[in-house]
């Protein structure tokens, strides 16, 4: 299994409106680091989800249920989505504040690469995060 970050800005679709859903297509990402991080992707994999923009926070956890197809969305270009659910939300948000103070942290994605939008994660981060959500 491999770990993943994904972020999105809870304007445009938040946590909430996901778990409402059931699940996503994974649309829209027009970065190529970002689309091959999507296409590294494998079913079974979690991702974290990350709010950005306003709220900046992690706020649950999402698993991988298809793995990298051609987007939909895409009228143009070799782009690819995958499909995610709600595995659940964190005990706790854990904030950007929160993970820019962690030693154990420091080397995440998410602190060298703020702009990209889906980006892989080692599996001792996420599970520090998760151990940050319940404290």
């Amino acid at each position: 299994m491999k770990y993943w970050l994904v972020k999105q800005e809870p304007t445009a679709y938040a946590w909430d409106q996901f778990v409402r859903d059931g699940g996503t297509a994974w649309t829209g990402v027009r970065n190529f680091q970002a689309r091959n991080n999507l296409r590294a992707m494998a079913q079974g994999d979690r991702a974290l989800y990350y709010h950005s923009v306003t709220g900046k926070s992690i706020v649950g956890i999402a698993e991988v249920i298809r793995p990298a197809y051609p987007d939909p969305t895409a009228s143009e270009g070799d782009w690819s989505c995958v499909d995610l659910k709600p595995v659940g939300p964190l005990s706790r948000a854990v904030t950007l504040e929160e993970i820019k103070a962690e030693p154990m942290l420091a080397d995440i994605a998410l602190l060298r690469q703020s702009r990209l939008s889906v980006m892989p994660i080692t599996k001792a981060e996420f599970d520090q995060i998760i151990k940050l959500s319940k404290k």
